[in-house]
Formats: C-alpha cells, structure tokens, sequence
C-alpha cells in the first residue's frame, strides 16, 4: 500500500487539474463564441466595411480550418518543444487572436483572428489531454480528464451566456434608439451598439486565455516526454510534484521497461507491430463511434426535432436550454464516477444508454411518420421562377385533398443542385411565416474549408458554382397529423436520455481513449490523427443528417445512430482493456500480449 500523496503534491495536482481544466474551457469558447457574435458582426462589416456573404461564410469558417491544420502537427509540435510549452502556445494564439479580432478595421484581421482561434483550438484539443494523461497518477487520470471535459462544456455555457447579455444591452440600445428623432441618428446609435457588442463578446474571452497561459508556464513538464529525451532526473523531480518517492520510482522502472527511453527499445518494433497498431485502431474507432452516435446532429437540431415531435415552439426552445445543463450535470457525475467504476463500464453504460434511448425516439417518430402522404408533386407544380411561396393553412390541406380542420404538419426536401436543405410547417401555429424557398437563402457561399478540400479533391462541401443554375428541385414533401404534445414529451425525455448516457459515458470517456490507450512512441502524432477522423466523422453526419431526414424521417436517422452505438457497445464490451489504476506503461503492456495469454 502505498503512502498518501505529500500536502505540496495534492496543491500541485490541484493546480494541475486547474489550468487543464482552463483549456477546456478555451476549447469550449473557441466553438461557441461566435453564435452570439456573429449577428452583430454581419450587420455592422457589412456597413462599415462592405464584406461580402462570401467573405462573412470564410470568417466563421476559419476556426474550423485553422483547427484542421493545427491538428495535424500538433503532435509533432509537442514532441518537438514539449507539452507545457505546446499549452503555452496555444494559450498565446488564443490570447493574441482576441485584440487582433476585437481591434479589427476590415476583413483581414478579422480573417487572421478567428484562424489563430482554430489553431489554437485544435492545439488544446489535443495537447491537454495528452499532458494530462502523462503527468497524472493512475488514480487521478480519470478525473482530470473528466474535469476537461466539465470545463469544455461550462465554456459552451459561458460563450451562449457572454451573447445573452450582449443581446439585452443591445435590445435596450435599441429601444433607447426609437425614442430618438432623426432618423440618421437612430441607425447610429443602432450602429454604435452591434459593434460594440460583437467587440465586447471577443474582448470578455480575453482573461480566460491571459489566466491559461499564464498558468501553463508554471506547470511542470510531461514526465515521459522529459524521460523519451534522456532526462531522466529532470523525469524523476516532475514525477516527485505530484506523487509520493516510491511511486515515483515504481513510475519511472515502468517507464524504463515500456522503452520509453531513447535506447535501443524504443526504436526496436516497427510502427506496424501489435504493440501500436491494435491501440491506435482501437482509439480511432472510439473516436469514430463517439461521434456516430448522432450527439452532435441532435445537438444542433434539437429545437426541429422536438417541434417535428408535438411540442410547441416554446417548449422546444426551454428542453434546448434544459438540455445544455443537463449535459454539464452529468458531466459532473461522469467525474465522480470514473476513477471508481473505470472506462470500460463508463462506456458500456453510456452506449448501451444511447441505444435504447435512440430506439425509443426512433420507434415514437416511425409511429408519427408511418402515415404521412408524399405530396411532392402537387408542391413542385407551385414553384414558380425557381422559387417558392407557401403557406401551410386551410387553403393548402383542401388543396391537397386533407382535412382542414385538423392539425397538419408539413416537411419539405428540396435543393437546388447538390445545396439542399429541409423545412418544416404545421398547420395548427397561428401567424407563423410562410415557407418561402429561394436559391440565396440555400446556395451557400465559398468557404475556406471548401477550397481548401477541392484542391485536394477530398471536398465534402457542395461546390456553389454546380449550383448558380440549377433549377428548385422538391425532392419529398411528407404531410401527415401533428403528433399530440404527449409524443412531443416523450420524444424529449428519450433525448434527454441520450444526453445523459452521452455525458456520463462517451463525452468524458472519449478523452480517455485517446490519450490512454496510445503507447508513447505514438501518442502524440496518434491522437492527432485520431482526432482528424473524429473531425471527419463529425462532418460525414452533419452531412447525412437533412438529405436523410428529409427523404426517410427522423425515424430512420435514429435507427442508424442507434446501430452505430450498439456497435459502440460491443467495442467497449469485448475489445476495450479497463485502463483504471493502471499506468500508462501497464496499458501499453495489454497489447504486447498475444491473444489468449495469461494476465
């Protein structure tokens, strides 16, 4: 039995879990800040600086971007200058994206800005979880990973909070505006206030990213990658911040045994061999998983699933609020849980959780959609001039031959070219708009990303230009009863689980896979290549998700996502090793066994 950690060794995990727990929130804020900025931005550059939809569409698209680029040699970076240097990085991009975005007298800067925010992201993303992974014990790796994940979900938080009040400030500089009597007068006070309150929303992130920077140069080195140089001393005093002398030593004969040092061992096996090969594959196929579970899909269009369910805008817009504070509870729950109950079951519970949850959604809206009329004919023959004007009342369901007098609930797929887009009516919300369908509401403009993916011909973004002439195309039109508020209810409580099972199984240990289950030698560039397919995966979804729902229903999209996750399942269930309590050397040591061995 060994003896409890020193009082100098528990502050300094303490502070440890801390400045990882800030990149969380970095990453976190760096996703969702700019929902709550951009409103202000589009309206004040378009005035004061004339930037085009097309150069507005390449400003959000710059983060992602940058943090495809910085994942991709984010891990040589840290093999390179070192992990605690690597967060230092990304902590000064962030910190200096902010003045530069804030600050900004045009399109450049602005451009720049946001690209130095995705490269930093895509940094954290990968560099934190890695430095967690190496410098905490085995009985605190999983919590402080955890915290990660608490902390990225409160940025989210934070960032949809930061705009919330940027929203009132500007909705009484509004009202404060009517009361003026010149006209010119009142467009400059609106003026004033939107661009001081998207400047506002950047300035308000900047002491998050002074605070983790500034800790970050404090922080010890990463143990291993101290002891991958030859530096073993300089191995043996990082390990003593945090751990007691004997379970320093017993860390660092592991370490020495695994060949993490630079002797002969460490360059002994090829990268192809068992020992990195299986653990690499396993890791991407978490990562994989994780994301074909649909969470991010139900995420975004939570508000239309639950309105397509049976319940009323209203309550749709509350379970979305109700929802993004379930998801950090249970993150909560998920931290107090995975240094006890371990990974594996962690995992096992979260997507066997999202199976059945996914299920029911997918049974409760195949019952709602069995009976619906396609109707996308008589829809097609009111286009007119590659437009549409419709609206879903009693003239439109007589029309279709329904009954006017009851509820009706109206879904359209329609494109034009390889742009296509799904939206939904029902008959029964009074002075709600009319659908109205027109090629710039749905060709999107050029975006970074898509050039950038063209030129590799790896572009899965539709290519606007295949779409300048393209005729309005209404590929399905279902109409069929409004589903009663009790299915809406249903339907949410079937999501919230999901959302739950999410939080206390994958959204946490999803972190864990990556940076435990990677051996040294290949960790770093590992989960940087890992984290590429995740971003990939993501992306393929988000794609699939409207032309699907839009041709077979939600109902059809649940059942895929509910398939993917029992896949999850039967991965973690028989192929997934439990890694808790385990140093990451005796991880390593699992996949250097044959199949059938002894423990």
């Amino acid at each position: 039995m060994t003896a409890a950690p020193t009082t100098r060794a528990r502050w300094t995990m303490r502070y440890l879990l801390l400045i990882a727990g800030l990149g969380g929130l970095l990453y976190g804020i760096d996703v969702g800040i700019i929902a709550g900025a951009l409103p202000y931005l589009e309206s004040t550059a378009s005035q004061a600086w004339k930037l085009s939809a097309q150069q507005l569409g390449y400003i959000v698209a710059a983060v992602l971007l940058g943090s495809v680029l910085s994942s991709l040699f984010a891990g040589a970076l840290a093999d390179w200058i070192g992990r605690r240097a690597s967060m230092v990085a990304a902590g000064a991009l962030f910190t200096l994206s902010i003045p530069v975005i804030a600050l900004a007298d045009g399109y450049t800067p602005l451009l720049l800005g946001r690209l130095l925010q995705g490269i930093s992201g895509g940094l954290v993303g990968v560099v934190v979880p890695l430095y967690l992974a190496e410098c905490l014990s085995a009985r605190n790796r999983g919590r402080g990973t955890a915290m990660f994940q608490l902390l990225l979900t409160i940025g989210l938080v934070v960032a949809a909070l930061i705009g919330l009040v940027q929203a009132r400030d500007v909705e009484a500089a509004t009202q404060a505006a009517r009361r003026l009597g010149d006209l010119a007068a009142q467009r400059s006070a609106l003026f004033s206030a939107q661009d001081r309150a998207w400047r506002s929303i950047f300035w308000s992130c900047l002491t998050p990213g002074l605070l983790f920077t500034l800790g970050a140069l404090a922080l010890p080195e990463s143990p291993r990658w101290l002891h991958a140089r030859g530096l073993a001393q300089a191995a043996r005093q990082a390990l003593l911040r945090t751990r007691t002398p004997a379970e320093a030593e017993l860390e660092m004969g592991a370490m020495h045994r695994a060949g993490t040092a630079p002797a002969e061992r460490a360059g002994a096996e090829p990268l192809w061999s068992r020992r990195y090969v299986l653990p690499f594959a396993l890791a991407c196929a978490i990562l994989a998983c994780t994301q074909a579970t649909g969470i991010n899909s139900v995420l975004a269009y939570l508000v239309n699933i639950l309105n397509e369910a049976g319940l009323p805008g209203a309550l749709a817009n509350q379970a979305d609020v109700a929802i993004k504070v379930l998801n950090a509870a249970m993150t909560i729950v998920a931290l107090l849980l995975v240094d006890r109950k371990g990974r594996k079951f962690l995992l096992m519970l979260g997507s066997g959780g999202i199976v059945v949850s996914l299920l029911l959604a997918g049974l409760l809206f195949h019952q709602a959609e069995v009976g619906r009329r396609d109707v996308a004919a008589a829809i097609q023959a009111r286009v007119r001039h590659d437009a549409l004007d419709l609206r879903v009342d009693a003239g439109l369901l007589r029309a279709l031959g329904l009954d006017a007098d009851a509820a009706q609930q109206l879904r359209i797929s329609f494109g034009y070219g390889p742009f296509t887009d799904v939206l939904s009516r029902r008959s029964d919300e009074p002075g709600q708009a009319a659908i109205h369908i027109e090629r710039g509401d749905v060709v999107q403009p050029d975006t970074v990303i898509g050039a950038f993916f063209r030129r590799l011909h790896l572009n899965p973004y539709a290519d606007p230009a295949a779409a300048a002439t393209a005729a309005l195309r209404i590929r399905h039109a279902m109409i069929g009863p409004v589903p009663d508020e009790r299915h809406g209810w249903w339907v949410g409580l079937s999501l919230f689980g999901m959302v739950a099972f999410f939080a206390v199984g994958p959204g946490v240990c999803v972190w864990l896979a990556l940076s435990e289950l990677m051996p040294t030698r290949i960790r770093s560039n590992g989960m940087s290549i890992a984290l590429l397919i995740n971003q990939f995966v993501s992306t393929a979804i988000a794609a699939l998700f409207l032309p699907v729902v839009g041709r077979h229903g939600y109902a059809s999209m649940f059942f895929f996502w509910a398939g993917c996750s029992a896949v999850y399942f039967l991965v973690a269930a028989f192929l997934l090793p439990e890694t808790r309590g385990r140093t990451l050397e005796q991880i390593e040591g699992c996949f250097v066994r044959r199949p059938g061995a002894g423990a």
